[in-house]
């Protein structure tokens, strides 16, 4: 059986759950951080991939060189 302490302990965690709610503007800021990361992410993807197009071009052996 629980004890009186370990009871009180999980219902004061019970009653910090119930009180918790999210805060709709940092939720906002939230979207537009992951937004602009998400973009930022795409412009980076496309600059590897052009870079490493032209990396491979270049060191491919053309010629018996």
């Amino acid at each position: 059986m629980p004890s009186e302490k370990q009871q009180e302990h999980k219902d004061n965690l019970t009653q910090d759950a119930e009180e918790i709610q999210p805060d709709p503007e940092v939720t906002e800021q939230g979207e537009e951080i992951k937004e602009d990361l998400d973009q930022l992410l795409d412009e980076i993807d496309e600059i590897l991939e052009e870079d490493s197009e032209e990396f491979v071009e270049n060191y491919i052996q053309r010629g018996g060189q």
